[in-house]
């Protein structure tokens, strides 16, 4: 091969690959939790997990107003409004926010014992039928 043919196949080399697709960064938590709407459920799942429902309540509306990225995270935070809704007698809203949620991530369900609760497992059934 002579330095024309060599010079060329080196070009060519350069040129193709540059046009590779780098591979795709993983993403991290630290990624996630810079994101306005990820960190807002993170704050609402917080304050619920401690009992602060008014700010739980804020906090999960912002997330979900923000945009979650993740159906399974915007199905999150509509189930815990829902559990928040049931919680203070707001039927309609709790209902509402169970339909929400299987429209969100259509694989959503309530785990065995959260759907035995008391506050919330009829108005979930319902929302089941």
């Amino acid at each position: 091969m002579d330095i024309k043919s060599l010079l060329y196949a080196a070009l060519a080399t350069a040129v193709l690959g540059g046009c590779a697709v780098p591979p795709a960064q993983p993403v991290g938590l630290v990624d996630v939790i810079e994101r306005p709407a990820e960190r807002a459920l993170l704050t609402g799942m917080r304050a619920y997990d401690d009992a602060q429902y008014p700010q739980a309540e804020r906090a999960l509306t912002t997330a979900l107003g923000a945009g979650l990225a993740s159906p399974r995270d915007r199905a999150s935070a509509h189930k815990l409004l829902a559990f928040i809704y049931c919680s203070s007698a707001r039927i309609n809203e709790c209902e509402a926010a169970f339909r929400a949620a299987r429209q969100a991530d259509p694989t959503f369900a309530l785990s065995r014992s959260e759907a035995g609760h008391p506050a919330w497992g009829p108005v979930y059934r319902r929302t089941t039928n």
